[in-house]
């Protein structure tokens, strides 16, 4: 169960923006004191919208995450954020996140029309974003970034990238020169993100053992390691609710 203090909530985003928005959702952290958490990777893009007691509002657009990174959660938060796919870097926010790896930007106040009155309501919120994103959907994708990005998610990155070449009859040069100008990492390296984040579901679920495209028990224990920063054992005991994402995940 989720420390007390803290409340959070998940909206599925709705199927029209299913190509480039995957989620919204609230955190909040109710206490007087700050909360030590662990981030840790999930292929996803965020945009936060938030404020605390002790910092003003603001928004951030946050890089892909490759390890595990210490953090707090301030005192009297209210957070919201929108989880973006990949390709919505490129045709919702017409940029490269490429020098954001492990890192985060500030986006000026009023990004997308939010501003600090939006975090009163959460449905109310998703409702304006959706809205908003909807406005910015392109009329027409790459076909083989579509087709691509269909395969990776659908695979939980557990293919090769020259499965995924093959598939979407793009050389994977062209793919890895793509997510590197992009995204700031290999193909490679994302679809192991991706078989990390689908393995967190089976550990929660106590089951302590690759389900996914791991080589081995040794391996299975190394990627996880080196992805949260504890072995699969530590991270399903997740005490004091440190690893927040593992915490929140939804049941199956």
């Amino acid at each position: 169960m989720l420390d007390k203090d803290l409340a959070y909530k998940i909206t599925k985003a709705d199927a029209s923006m299913a190509n480039f928005v995957e989620r919204f959702w609230m955190l909040a952290n109710h206490s007087d004191k700050g909360k030590d958490m662990v981030v840790i990777p999930d292929g996803r893009i965020d945009i936060l919208f938030s404020c605390s007691a002790t910092e003003p509002f603001h928004i951030t657009l946050m890089g892909l995450e490759t390890g595990p990174k210490q953090t707090v959660l301030p005192a009297r938060t209210i957070m919201f954020a929108v989880n973006l796919k990949l390709l919505a870097v490129e045709y919702l926010l017409d940029t490269s996140i490429s020098t954001l790896l492990n890192g985060a930007l500030g986006l000026p106040d009023g990004f997308w029309g939010i501003g600090q009155a939006d975090l009163d309501d959460f449905d109310r919120f998703c409702e304006k974003l959706s809205s908003k994103i909807k406005l910015l959907l392109p009329k027409e994708i790459d076909n083989r970034k579509q087709q691509l990005f269909n395969l990776v998610y659908a695979s939980d990155g557990s293919c090769t990238v020259q499965e995924y070449s093959r598939r979407t009859y793009w050389n994977s040069r062209q793919i890895n020169r793509y997510f590197s100008q992009q995204f700031g990492l290999s193909l490679k390296a994302y679809c192991s993100i991706l078989r990390f984040r689908a393995s967190l579901q089976h550990i929660k679920a106590g089951k302590l053992f690759p389900e996914g495209n791991f080589t081995d028990q040794a391996h299975f224990i190394r990627e996880i390691k080196r992805l949260s920063g504890v072995v699969p054992k530590e991270l399903f005991r997740n005490k004091n609710d440190r690893f927040i994402q593992f915490s929140t995940l939804p049941k199956n």
